[in-house]
């Protein structure tokens, strides 16, 4: 068949569920990769067109598994999707080597072992990885040692990627979100964090999934087809802002 077909991970919910409700609305078949078994079926059970793999990425055994199951059920792979990770935060002097692997073998292996199974696919016809790092990859903060560098890491595989894997017609990018109003963030952000958020961005508000998921879309798509090893901040002007002051954008010229 010729209907493209994308692997998205982390599919279950937030960012990789909107980035699947788009594909297939625009015409892709979609396989749906989440190690949360239960969430995973809820979420598929209602879609057509979907292939649910309930599998760990941080497992090469798994991995290979996933990308067979695609390969079988819908004979191509047109894209990737590494929307999968793991968010544990936490001071540095309380990150032990067991939390920080935690972070590592999901957001960092799992992105190298996925785009590794494909890349024979991806060959094949050309084809598209998009890897979902944060702004927290290109801006440091506080209690993020472990998820901030594997993300960071993340933005750099990703051009390591797109230098290697240009010769095979594969394109390789990378998308930043930056804060987005997903169940998890509506849960841990108090109020005040949320006020310190808005007074930071330029467009004073959270993202929504579905406005990453657009960009994640356009990038997997023949739309992009000149557009590789770019890093794309999808973060409401928040990472150009770098240190400045809220207070200071509001004093208008000097």
């Amino acid at each position: 068949m010729s209907q493209p077909v994308a692997i998205v991970t982390g599919a279950a919910r937030g960012i990789g569920l909107a980035t699947t409700n788009l594909l297939l609305g625009e015409g892709w078949r979609v396989a749906m990769v989440d190690r949360d078994g239960d969430e995973l079926s809820a979420s598929a059970g209602a879609l057509t067109d979907v292939l649910a793999l309930p599998y760990d990425i941080s497992d090469p055994e798994q991995v290979t598994r996933a990308v067979d199951e695609t390969r079988a059920a819908f004979g191509r792979v047109d894209a990737l999707v590494n929307n999968a990770g793991v968010a544990d935060f936490g001071p540095i002097e309380e990150t032990d080597f067991a939390r920080w692997r935690r972070v590592m073998e999901t957001n960092l292996d799992g992105t190298f072992l996925m785009s590794q199974a494909v890349t024979r696919d991806l060959a094949r016809q050309g084809g598209a990885i998009v890897n979902i790092a944060s702004i927290s990859g290109l801006r440091a903060s506080t209690l993020r040692v472990a998820y901030g560098t594997s993300k960071a890491a993340v933005i750099h595989l990703t051009k390591q990627q797109a230098a290697e894997l240009g010769e095979h017609g594969i394109r390789v990018n990378c998308v930043c979100p930056g804060p987005v109003d997903t169940k998890l963030a509506l849960a841990v952000h108090s109020p005040e964090i949320r006020a310190a958020y808005h007074d930071a961005i330029p467009l004073n508000r959270y993202g929504s999934e579905r406005e990453i998921a657009e960009v994640i879309a356009f990038l997997c798509s023949t739309r992009a087809s000149y557009v590789t090893g770019q890093v794309i901040a999808a973060d409401g002007g928040f990472e150009s802002t770098g240190v400045g002051l809220p207070a200071l954008r509001e004093a208008g010229p000097a």
